[in-house]
């Protein structure tokens, strides 16, 4: 056996240990819904649908162990709702359902519930793909304002396979692993930073690809959905109900494609637009960070932070001085993650949050950045994985040009001047991976769809949710769009209001009025 053969069975066959899972609050203002209630069914169809399976209780449940507060220590949170249990469990899958593959990966899950559920209370599969380990999307999103979905219903977060709890890859090597999470800022090259963005996207691609080739194609999510049958055939259940969020919509959609008979409920939470190319995904993705940003810098001046009167200078003042490398080893990616992660989290007080991102800042302006360094490293270990990476870029269609991404940087970094150059800059790491089948989309759905997107989304941003409600539309199924005015990711996890649609949606199958909204 080859190394690589003997790196690769290693990576198939070890089944992580130990690590906790874990999961953080999120602590969200009262809101209310513009229009009609999200929590009534629309009355001008409700009679006439034919009625969609009911969600099921697992006949053969997984092995769950209490993992609150280890969880919740591992992600640095603090429960906001009360009685919050958080319980870790794993299971097997195999690495290609086919059998053309052999090999199989652990997957693993967190349980999110309250302690005041109902024990019968039937479970929603969550997942949110590539942006984030499900499991950690759900600890920030459980740690918060979340008792109206979690008192009604558990929430299931499974890892994609290669990421968080799931067996990881392990396949970039450390030099360049850290010269990719700089984009390259601090190599030595004769290029600009377009052409270190592409150098060590390259290595690392070969590295990867080395190692994995020709099994790289089992971290797609049309796998990602197997590994959710696996967990359908695990509990003996006839379908499950499913919560994507971000890329994790792109799994969910994914199930319903390759297993059609078997969903009872889905929920489309900030949905990554559909049939895209790469630079429109980095657009609509910055458009939502800047909105984010924005949202935070209002919040900010609302509460006299320490950035003073003028945040939006600061911060640029900032950023400058961090693209220079004056704070080095800080880079302007690694910053840039780090503000993003800050302003995704549902968990805690919205205020405490506005202040503490604000401080982390204003410190490192003044000359200290150790509390940004630390945001900085959570950004990393949030959305810089190997798993993440090799995900990415074989989920990604149509990749840019070097000279693409020159023709947008200056246009973006007018438009979007925060985050703008950054964005087109990481959309060439992927640029040297081989072509992949685009993920499988739905041609039918035989249950309603819950569609969710927010105006100020920092993962995903909201441009390609109407490509997604036309897919949806198009498969003949009643589904409703629901509009959070709010900033954050998911939807879920910020609105109170987006939570009640949920949660009545999960029980009944009933659907909010089509164009509802909630406000921030």
């Amino acid at each position: 056996m080859t190394q690589k053969r003997s790196l690769l069975a290693v990576l198939l066959s070890v089944s992580m240990l130990g690590a906790a899972c874990s999961a953080g609050p999120s602590g969200r203002p009262d809101v209310a819904v513009e229009q009609n209630s999200p929590g009534l069914p629309d009355k001008s169809t409700a009679d006439t649908e034919p009625k969609s399976p009911e969600l099921q209780v697992p006949v053969n449940d997984l092995a769950w162990t209490d993992c609150t507060q280890s969880t919740l220590d591992l992600y640095g949170l603090t429960s906001r709702t009360p009685g919050v249990v958080l319980e870790c469990a794993d299971f097997d899958a195999p690495v290609d359902p086919s059998g053309q593959m052999f090999g199989s990966f652990s997957v693993g899950a967190l349980r999110a519930k309250l302690d005041r559920t109902p024990p019968d209370a039937a479970p929603l599969v969550f997942t949110s793909g590539s942006d984030r380990a499900s499991i950690a999307t759900l600890a920030d999103l459980a740690a918060g304002n979340s008792s109206t979905m979690l008192e009604a219903h558990p929430l299931v977060a499974i890892d994609r396979r290669g990421i968080g709890r799931s067996t990881a890859i392990d396949c970039v090597k450390a030099d360049t692993r850290e010269t990719l999470a700089n984009l390259g800022q601090f190599a030595a090259s004769d290029g600009d930073a377009v052409d270190r963005a592409v150098a060590v996207g390259r290595q690392a691609t070969i590295e990867c690809t080395d190692l994995l080739q020709p099994q790289e194609i089992a971290f797609a999510t049309s796998y990602a959905a197997g590994d959710l049958e696996q967990l359908r055939i695990a509990w003996g259940i006839d379908a499950l109900g499913i919560v994507g969020t971000g890329n994790g919509a792109s799994t969910a959609l994914a199930y319903a494609a390759q297993y059609p008979d078997r969903v009872s409920r889905l929920i489309l939470d900030s949905p990554t637009g559909m049939n895209v190319d790469q630079m429109t995904v980095a657009q609509q993705k910055t458009e939502g960070r800047e909105a984010a940003f924005t949202a935070f810098l209002q919040r900010c001046q609302a509460l006299q932070c320490s950035l003073g009167s003028d945040p939006k200078g600061a911060v640029s003042e900032l950023l400058a001085q961090v693209a220079s490398g004056a704070l080095a080893p800080l880079s302007t990616h690694a910053v840039l993650d780090g503000i993003a992660y800050a302003l995704a989290s549902s968990s805690g007080d919205p205020s405490r949050r506005t202040l503490e991102l604000a401080d982390a800042l204003s410190t490192a302006r003044s000359g200290d950045p150790s509390a940004l360094s630390r945001l900085s490293s959570r950004g990393a270990v949030a959305y810089g994985t190997d798993g993440q990476f090799v995900a990415r870029c074989i989920d990604g269609q149509q990749w840019p040009s070097p000279q693409a991404v020159r023709d947008a940087g200056a246009r973006w970094s007018e438009q979007y001047p925060i985050f703008g150059t950054d964005a087109a800059l990481t959309a060439l790491t992927c640029s040297s991976w081989p072509t992949a089948p685009a993920p499988p989309l739905p041609t039918s759905l035989s249950v309603p769809v819950l569609e969710l997107s927010g105006t100020g989304d920092p993962v995903v941003g909201n441009g390609g949710f109407a490509s997604v409600t036309g897919l949806v539309a198009a498969t003949g199924t009643r589904s409703a769009a629901m509009t959070w005015q709010g900033a954050g990711h998911p939807v879920i996890g910020g609105s109170v209001c987006a939570q009640a649609a949920a949660t009545a949606y999960a029980t009944e199958a009933s659907l909010p009025p089509d164009g509802s909204v909630c406000p921030a």
